[in-house]
């Protein structure tokens, strides 16, 4: 079977960020009317949510900052050596300087793209992990001994 390929470059940012933009305001309405239900005490499911809910901000930014640094130190080491060949190499012309402008823009949407995956991992799995779960727990039975 043939896998699907997605798009890259500014297609799969520009996709990226239109799924992020569909799926947060899924799962921030979930949380919120999931918190009014819940009132001032909190079940244990709902503690365990709220929780969660936290941790995921914090690991998707920490994620997000680390790829983001590590994306710009690697695009910074192309962009000078880009730079270097243009100031040694003026023959060229306007061929040195197309090149470095398209590595700028290439760089800097690869550099986004790297920061926008965390969060749109999880706010994308989170949509679909939410939209499955109901809002309140269902009452357990009691059975009669």
């Amino acid at each position: 079977m043939a896998s699907r390929r997605r798009p890259g470059g500014t297609a799969g940012l520009a996709r990226k960020s239109t799924e992020l933009a569909l799926a947060t305001p899924q799962v921030m309405a979930h949380r919120m009317m999931r918190m009014a239900l819940a009132g001032t005490q909190l079940s244990e499911r709902d503690r365990k949510e709220f929780n969660l809910m936290g941790m995921e901000k914090l690991g998707a930014f920490t994620a997000a900052y680390n790829a983001m640094a590590w994306a710009s130190l690697a695009s910074s080491q192309t962009l000078a050596m880009q730079m270097w060949l243009a100031w040694c190499t003026p023959w060229m012309g306007n061929r040195g300087a197309n090149r470095l402008a398209q590595q700028m823009q290439q760089a800097a949407v690869s550099i986004l793209s790297k920061g926008l995956a965390p969060a749109h991992a999880k706010a994308t799995a989170n949509a679909r992990r939410l939209a499955a779960t109901p809002l309140v727990a269902a009452p357990r039975r009691r059975t009669r001994a």
